[in-house]
């Protein structure tokens, strides 16, 4: 027999509540040198010790008295350390498996030390689940970090969700748990089974860095295999660098993927992932966009939240398959050469019991006082960002959808409730920073570090901030004191310019200056200007819907619109639907209106878009210096009465200037004269009210020589036709 085990540490083993369970279960050596193995297994009769690779029985195991399934022996003819495996019987079988307490730990020193120090860089690569092998036997390392759980196991079918049967071996003082289970293979499902400081049993957890999770409503992770994947986009990446310089045209096709389009034939269903890699991408690619942002993939509970409440950060969605098959969609956006970006949403988290929230029974990825860490717009909760641990989480998350998902570009989410402690909050609900001000200095620091990481390790991505106020340096180096991004999405352009469409023309007069103040900071941040999802939901209609007029008119509109969004300094982004004026409201629930193509005016305004996109990429003037004052000047930015804009975009030297017209009222201006800024002939490269769009067809003959007349502060001028409702693009393409 083996040395007594005492009876409370037997019971806290058969009970699921002892912290160190590799000290108790497993192979040991007594005093006198001989060899002992313990066994906590259930629903077993007959527990036998093999010599590893061998039917050779090294010991029969006995019940250890008043500790029901728990079984120990001496091991005769054995000395030292060595391989076993388990034979175990009960009424229905006898079979073979091994014994998850044969092994050691397997993160190594340096892993602990990362992690403990919240600087891991690969966090991916020590937590969440891995398929492996140790030795002949393979499996599954499971690494959780959980620092105030008092023990931590995983459960899963592989253990019938018994949490007494694969307690996790803590490691040191970082918090992290881990244990690797033989026998476990891809596809197997698991949570995490936590008991508090305090011994009381949590909700059980899905795996903070899992790679997969079953199909919602279910919400348990999933073992996925990230190492199999044979990438073929080589070309694409090692020039995509090209792409993201501001100096490009960087058009971009928002896209949620449950409703871009369905397939009612299949019930309805939504498109899969490898699906979309045929139909998303060939399409977005014959419209000329340049990128698709897709709505956040991560993993999350509620449909309806479109993405934006994830839980599960490392697991893309598996609403339209696996990990591999989201690849798939990746490089397939690569082949056609189009990137892809990716909504990602570091800004809060939701309150789901399987979730983040009290994860180990304390605030460990959110604030503990409801006033920095509950978010009162979503309900939801907000990290703790000053927690490097947390931090890390995070960063590393970043760079895991970069580095094991070719992702181009990460637009980050809500970034204005995170750089302020009193967003949406009433005085005396939020807690001032340690200087006494409203700005989350935790959370400006996470942003800059985010970005120094993201473009230290990939120079040739983008980052995106959707910002909504007038926050210094958004899109500044952070050695300038900026937040580092790329990008910043121009929301006061965007909510500007949408006001003043809604204007009934004959008003729009009164509200000239909404259209203009843009020009004002145009220049201070890298702009992208927004179309999003958020401008056709909760009520606001669709964009066609906001048109002031008849049918006609509204249509006219807004093709006067696009084309000023497009001849206007920024990157561009069209949300899904959009491109053909879908008039109803965006739902989530159910496929865009595809069939309104048949009808000529969305075919017309989806033939407008893909020429739009197309004029924007073939033209420098139109996108090499969206970001500087030089590329833009005011022709005539002050006629209101007739709500007429104009202006000349510049490219860099040697490339032809692109003069742009917009007019706002269903009014035609005939030999209406424009300065422009050179003699020649300007060509007319696209008017929205051409008939192919649905226009009216007042056009000017494909373009106008300039005469030596001076107007608009310039020398030499053109006499057009402005058509109603409608911009027009000319460019200088002789010179004399």
């Amino acid at each position: 027999m083996t040395a007594p085990l005492d009876q409370s540490t037997a019971r806290q083993i058969v009970e699921g509540r002892h912290g160190d369970p590799f000290s108790v279960l497993g192979q040991h050596t007594l005093p006198d040198g001989t060899q002992s193995v313990r066994v906590f297994r259930p629903n077993v009769d007959l527990v036998e010790v093999l010599a590893s690779g061998s039917d050779l029985v090294l010991g029969t195991l006995t019940p250890v008295d008043g500790a029901p399934d728990l079984y120990e022996g001496i091991l005769s003819g054995v000395s030292g350390r060595f391989d076993y495996r388990l034979r175990l019987s009960n009424a229905d079988a006898t079979w073979v498996e091994e014994d998850a307490y044969a092994y050691g730990p397997i993160l190594g020193e340096m892993d602990e030390y990362l992690l403990g120090e919240g600087t891991h860089g690969q966090l991916w690569r020590a937590l969440g689940a891995h398929l492996t092998a140790l030795g002949s036997a393979p499996g599954v390392h499971f690494a959780v970090w959980a620092p105030n759980a008092s023990r931590v196991s995983v459960v899963g079918s592989f253990n019938d969700w018994d949490g007494r049967r694969h307690a996790m071996r803590r490691r040191g003082d970082t918090g992290i748990w881990e244990i690797f289970v033989p026998g476990v293979s891809e596809g197997a499902v698991y949570k995490y089974e936590l008991l508090d400081a305090n011994g009381q049993l949590l909700p059980l957890k899905a795996d903070p860095v899992g790679f997969g999770s079953e199909v919602p409503p279910l919400t348990a992770s999933v073992v996925r295999d990230l190492t199999q994947f044979g990438w073929q986009d080589h070309a694409w990446m090692a020039t995509r660098w090209q792409k993201h310089r501001i100096d490009q045209p960087v058009s971009i096709y928002e896209v949620h993927l449950e409703s871009w389009r369905r397939v009612p034939e299949d019930g309805n269903r939504s498109l899969s992932y490898r699906e979309m890699a045929d139909q998303l991408v060939r399409y977005a690619a014959d419209m000329g966009f340049t990128h698709i942002e897709l709505t956040p993939v991560s993993e999350h509970p509620f449909g309806g939240s479109w993405g934006y409440q994830p839980v599960g950060l490392y697991a893309p969605t598996s609403r339209f398959g696996s990990p591999d098959d989201f690849r798939a969609l990746v490089e397939a956006t690569h082949e056609a050469g189009l990137g892809l970006i990716i909504d990602w949403v570091p800004g809060h988290f939701p309150t789901d019991a399987h979730g983040l929230a009290q994860f180990d029974g304390t605030a460990l990825y959110e604030h503990s006082d409801p006033k920095e860490g509950f978010h009162p717009d979503w309900n939801t909760l907000v990290y703790n960002y000053g927690r490097s641990e947390v931090s890390n989480f995070l960063i590393a998350n970043a760079r895991y959808w970069l580095e094991e998902f070719h992702i181009d570009g990460l637009r980050v989410d809500a970034v204005a409730s995170m750089l302020y402690r009193d967003y949406s909050r009433k005085e005396g609900e939020w807690v001032p920073n340690e200087h006494g001000g409203r700005e989350n200095l935790e959370a400006i620091s996470f942003l800059r570090r985010m970005n120094e990481q993201v473009y230290g390790m990939h120079p040739d991505v983008m980052t995106l901030a959707e910002e909504s106020t007038a926050f210094p340096g958004v899109s500044a180096p952070t050695s300038h004191d900026g937040l580092g991004f790329g990008f910043k999405w121009n929301m006061g352009w965007m909510n500007d310019t949408l006001r003043y469409m809604s204007e009934d023309p004959i008003n729009r007069k009164y509200h000239h200056d909404k259209m203009t103040f843009g020009l004002h900071y145009a220049f201070t941040e890298n702009f992208v200007l927004p179309i999003s999802h958020d401008e056709v939901v909760h009520g606001k209609g669709s964009l066609l819907g906001r048109m002031p007029g008849d049918d006609w008119q509204r249509f006219a509109n807004l093709r006067a619109y696009f084309g000023f969004m497009f001849g206007h300094p920024g990157k561009k982004l069209l949300f899904m639907g959009c491109e053909f004026a879908q008039p109803e409201e965006w739902n989530h629930n159910q496929s865009l209106d595809w069939h309104l193509l048949d009808d000529d005016r969305h075919k017309g305004m989806q033939s407008l878009v893909r020429d739009l996109n197309g004029l924007y990429r073939e033209t420098p003037a139109l996108h090499q210096l969206d970001s500087k004052a030089e590329g833009f000047r005011w022709i005539d930015g002050g006629n209101a009465a007739d709500s007429i804009f104009a202006w000349v975009r510049l490219g860099e030297d040697g490339e032809a200037p692109v003069l742009v017209v917009s007019n706002f009222t269903p009014v035609t201006r005939t030999d209406y004269r424009i300065g422009v800024p050179a003699a020649g002939h300007w060509q007319e490269r696209l008017n929205t009210d051409a008939p192919v769009y649905g226009g009216s067809g007042q056009v000017n003959g494909g373009g106008v020589t300039a005469d030596p007349e001076a107007s608009h502060g310039c020398d030499h001028s053109i006499k057009i036709t402005v058509p109603p409702l409608a911009t027009v693009f000319f460019k200088l393409s002789a010179v004399e």
